[in-house]
């Protein structure tokens, strides 16, 4: 690891810059951090900052070299930008900055913020390009003589950074100057980094991206290259693979980091050592010797990266075919770690942390206390380390919150007698990036693991025998459980590796499964409340609210929502909710008829409601049929009662909708400090009711959430941060559209609906039809001039969309936005499939946290972590489509089936659903999922003891019973008792898998629902229908040759009946 760099200047998003520059400084960064520097100095004058009267830091040139000095980091810290041969003198009333012309312009603008911060002047001395500066140096030394002194002193203490030598002429005679002064010179640096050393939230968010940047590469790169070289046996040197880890580190792209190149740098050159030579120094480098896997072999990684300047390590150490000492080691270099950031926490001193460490290696393994490090880490911000913050046995200082530390620890030269001689020498070492909180400390990094089984690697097949005593000698150690292919004949197969770990998922899914259903965890609901029932709704509440009868006709009163029917010489009321449908006809005598039906309770499609409770002995209107000879009249009438009808039907609708959503906070506007961010020209979908144009509308990132809105005042849509429970953003590729989804926790109402799910999107080509008929060429230099647009057109969105989403990923990346763990997610393309979630064909991806369509409607939205197992159905039997049904860890939630996807995708989603450590089983026929779960809800113990979700393991149901019918029925409830055969033929009702009369009874439903307006009469007409014709499986013998007459004739009927044989059921 490089000793020191330069700090990167990058811009912030400051309030105040230089005319014609690209540099702003932030003031109110500047003015909070000034003052804490001020009160820090007074705070701790005698002890940290040697009662100095005047700190003088001198910044050098900017340098090539990775270096990190405390004249930058100071720079970076107060002001967000480097100032390279920049003098700065910190004074009780006073602030003396020497530098040049373009400087002095920018830093111009902090004068009145210094002034109103600490009460000190900012006094500017511009150096002429040709000029020593002597005279502005005297000018300054002046200003300090003149100043008060300390106590006890007869000459004022000027504190700098000793150890930071000279560089350039104009800091070598500002040196020279300073200790010919007859001052008092005091070493600060101690001071510095005491100030540095607890970090504001912003300074701690910089960090955690660092941090994510840094584990994404380790885990997302580096850990896949090494694979990749051992697997394929290729000869890769160390700087070869330091070139490309840095390489990845500049593009964070590469590794899915949406975080800007712009911001980000490395801390130091990426380590690799392996062979035998290991240096665990933080100065260390990466030779340029190969890379060394053989049996016994030891590697380690360091990798560190930086986001606005501010640093984050991270180290691993792999395992190549460990022996007993390596594996030993490393159980006990893991626990050291572990306890060292265990013991930080504020309160406590800096060598406590050591001293936890070399606690656990005397306990565990005295032998190799020699070989530990003299130090388990520093400080790191700014800088990489932090001078004062070193975590070894000396050091008293206390740890504070806002801290952070490279937790940094390792054995060096280790010896193993048995190993070869280049892999006799062995070191280790583990580093991670921690932050102390006041309640815990958070390790940054440990998205990258570094448990025994996730970084040791087993390749000799040889020694698979050897394994137990390899465990033993351990202690207790973790046995290497993580295997890579090799290339030859002996290797493990990629279906079997896949298989075992199946097979452990199997066990942890069930273990898991048995404790939430012990817990009752399966309870799971929306409390919703009911809808207003037909009681509430009154169209007069007295009979003298009546309107006055004019004649005895039908009238329809719009202002109480009624219909007067005249029955028996008098008008009668009936609110127009409970007419369930009305129509009229014309007979041939020229009379016209209304037939009135409406909703009685009990019948099939209105079930009983609080009236038919209260009066439970009433008798109720069904139909009401009126006759005239006014046609157009009639016409009125009905379509009167229709109009109103649908407004009323369509409020309370919309009222029992927005009854069911939960009160949300108010959406707080950005305001002048704050400017929103914007993306215009979006539709959004679900789209806003109305029967006008529709119109695009801006999309603004507020405060606490997102606003869109139109030109028309009623169509706005407000979505809060905390609402959101996944957010997507899908570029357009093979797509019309480049979209933003959001998934929501709660519903809200986008006009008058209901949604969980709001997208945003833009068509990034015109639906453009030829109506000329004619073919063109495709070199037709209009048709290649019209294809460059629209792909010019389709970047340019993308870009719009990508800016947009990274400046609001910044925007949650902000401290009080962690809670919600929220960030873009990107549909992964590649490891989409063709299905069917609902009616149509679609594409299905998945993205890292979640399985997405986003293009058709309905979305589909499906959260990976809660997914109980998924079972694969209809596979293999020469099929070419198969099922997935994704059952949810909510029982009470119906399954989620998506049909017709094609086999050739099923390899490919296995290995995704292994990947993503999710529970798979494979079943030849589609399952009865609400029988299966409605069993395990009623009987869980018995499920448990029944070896939980084992039932659906193909393999191990056809082993135990290869004749036995159970292996395709899966789990087979133990309640309910063996019907006979014939019983089973006649009736399905208990099987549990599902045949096309499921699908079919489904479907009658769904029309029935659709078909309002008919009787009663009809409707029990065409139900006795339906259920003759689906009585091929459960109805008798006659009634199925009552059928076969009808289709084939009854004068041969009987014959054909009788000859045909009886077709088996399928099960």
């Amino acid at each position: 690891m490089a000793d020191h760099r330069n700090g990167s200047t990058q811009p912030s998003n400051g309030k105040a810059s230089a005319a014609g520059s690209g540099y702003s400084i932030d003031l109110n960064a500047f003015q909070s951090r000034l003052k804490t520097f001020y009160s820090h100095w007074d705070e701790h004058k005698t002890d940290l900052w040697g009662s100095s009267d005047a700190i003088a830091i001198a910044c050098p040139p900017p340098s090539e070299d990775l270096r990190y000095l405390k004249s930058t980091a100071l720079n970076l810290w107060l002001l967000g930008f480097e100032f390279p041969e920049t003098i700065m003198v910190f004074m009780k009333k006073q602030i003396h900055i020497l530098c040049s012309q373009k400087k002095a312009s920018i830093l111009e603008s902090v004068k009145k913020s210094a002034r109103e911060a600490v009460g000190a002047d900012l006094v500017l001395h511009v150096k002429p390009k040709n000029d020593d500066g002597t005279a502005l140096m005297d000018a300054i030394f002046r200003s300090i003589r003149a100043q008060p002194k300390s106590d006890d002193h007869d000459s004022s203490t000027v504190g700098y950074i000793s150890r930071e030598a000279p560089e350039g002429k104009l800091l070598e005679t500002w040196t020279e100057k300073l200790k010919n002064t007859k001052f008092n010179l005091i070493d600060v640096a101690t001071g510095l980094s005491s100030l540095f050393a607890a970090k504001s939230n912003e300074e701690l968010t910089s960090i955690k991206r660092a941090a994510y940047l840094t584990t994404s590469v380790m885990k997302n790169f580096v850990v896949t290259k090494l694979e990749n070289v051992i697997d394929e046996e290729k000869k890769v040197s160390h700087s070869t693979l330091m070139e490309e880890t840095e390489k990845v580190i500049l593009e964070p792209s590469k590794v899915n980091c949406k975080l800007k190149a712009d911001n980000v740098d490395i801390c130091y050159p990426p380590i690799f050592q392996s062979g035998g030579e290991f240096d665990l120094r933080p100065s260390a480098v990466s030779n340029d010797e190969l890379l060394h896997y053989d049996s016994a072999s030891v590697i380690i990684c360091a990798v560190g990266a930086r986001y606005k300047s501010y640093c984050s390590n991270i180290a691993r150490t792999f395992l190549i075919d460990a022996d007993p000492l390596q594996s030993r080691a490393y159980g006990v270099l893991l626990k050291a770690h572990e306890a060292v950031i265990g013991s930080m926490k504020p309160g406590n001193k800096l060598s406590a942390a050591y001293q936890a460490a070399v606690s656990v290696v005397e306990r565990d393994a005295p032998d190799l206390v020699s070989y530990l490090t003299k130090s388990a880490g520093t400080g790191i911000g700014i800088e990489f380390r932090e001078s004062g913050l070193n975590l070894n046995a000396k050091n008293e200082q206390i740890i504070r919150e806002g801290m952070v530390f490279n937790v940094s620890i390792g054995f060096q030269n280790l010896q193993s007698e048995k190993s070869k001689s280049k892999n006799r020498h062995f070191s280790l070492l583990l580093a991670d990036t921690v932050i102390i909180n006041k309640d815990k400390t958070e390790v940054v990094t440990s998205m990258s693991s570094k448990a025994l089984k996730d970084v040791a690697y087993s390749f000799n097949e040889d020694e698979e025998e050897e394994r137990p005593r390899t465990k033993v000698d351990a202690k207790g150690a973790e046995p290497f459980t993580k295997t890579t292919l090799r290339s030859d004949n002996h290797e493990i197969s990629k279906e079997e590796l896949r298989r075992q770990h199946q097979a452990e998922l199997a066990r942890q899914k069930n273990e898991e499964t048995a404790r939430r259903l012990a817990g009752g965890g399966s309870e799971a609901g929306d409390n919703r409340s009911s809808s207003r029932t037909s009681t509430e709704l009154v169209a007069y509440k007295s009979i003298n609210d009546l309107p006055p009868p004019r004649e005895m006709m039908i009238q329809i009163d719009q202002k109480n929502e009624a219909v007067l029917l005249p029955i028996n010489g008098s008008m009668v009321p009936f609110h127009v909710a409970f007419i369930r449908t009305v129509s009229s006809q014309q007979d041939t005598n020229r009379n016209c008829y209304v037939r009135i039906i409406f909703n009685v309770p009990g019948t099939p499609f209105s079930p009983h409601d609080a009236n038919s409770m209260k009066f439970p002995g009433s008798i109720y209107l069904k139909e009401a049929s009126f006759r005239s000879k006014d046609s157009r009249h009639i016409s009125e009438v009905v379509q009167s009662i229709k109009t109103l009808r649908r407004q009323v039907v369509a409020r309370e609708s919309e009222r029992a909708e927005r009854a069911t959503l939960v009160t949300q906070e108010k959406l707080q506007l950005a305001n002048n400090r704050f400017k929103p961010i914007r993306l215009s020209d979006l539709w959004i979908r679900p789209a806003f009711g109305g029967r006008g144009r529709k119109i695009p509308g801006t999309l603004e990132a507020h405060v606490n959430g997102f606003r869109y809105s139109t030109t028309r005042q009623d169509e706005r849509g407000d979505i809060l941060f905390g609402n959101i429970k996944h957010a997507f953003f899908q570029p357009a590729e093979n797509e019309m559209i480049t979209l933003l989804h959001f998934h929501l926790h709660n519903h809200i109402m986008i006009g008058n609906k209901k949604t969980k799910d709001v997208q945003f999107y833009v068509e990034v080509m015109d639906m453009v039809q030829n109506v000329g008929g004619g073919k063109r060429s495709a070199y037709d230099p209009d048709e290649l001039e019209e294809e460059q647009r629209e792909r010019d057109r389709k970047n340019k969105i993308n870009v719009e969309f990508q800016t947009f989403v990274n400046r609001v990923n910044d925007l949650w990346g902000q401290a009080q936005f962690n809670g919600l763990e929220l960030e873009f997610d990107q549909p992964l393309r590649e490891l989409g499939f063709p299905g069917v979630p609902h009616k149509s064909s679609v594409f299905i991806v998945p993205t890292s946290a979640c399985l997405v369509e986003l293009i058709e409607t309905p979305f589909l939205v499906v959260t990976l972590g809660e997914i109980e197992i998924v079972n694969l159905e209809r596979v293999g039997l020469g099929q070419k489509n198969f099922d997935m049904t994704i059952v949810f860890k909510d029982f009470k939630r119906d399954v989620l089936r998506i049909d017709s996807i094609p086999s050739t995708s099923l390899d490919g989603i296995k290995e995704w659903l292994d990947t993503t450590d999710i529970k798979y089983y494979e079943s030849r026929l589609n399952l009865n999922w609400r029988q299966i779960l409605k069993t395990i809800t009623d009987d869980p113990q018995s499920f448990i003891e029944g070896g939980g979700w084992e039932f659906l393991n193909l393999e191990a149901t056809d082993s135990e019973s290869e004749n036995s019918e159970e292996s395709d029925k899966g789990y087979e409830p133990s309640d309910v008792e063996p019907e006979s055969d014939s019983e089973d033929e006649a009736s399905d009702s208990e099987s549990l898998v599902e045949s096309e009369d499921d699908d079919e009874d489904e479907d009658s439903e769904e029309d029935s629902e659709e078909e309002k307006g008919k009787t009663w009469e009809e409707l029990e007409r065409e139900a006795s229908n339906a259920d003759r014709e689906k009585g091929n499986e459960s109805d008798s013998e006659e009634d199925r040759k009552r059928r076969k007459a009808k289709s084939f004739g009854k004068s041969r009927g009987s014959s054909l009946s009788n000859s045909m044989p009886k077709r088996a059921k399928l099960r």
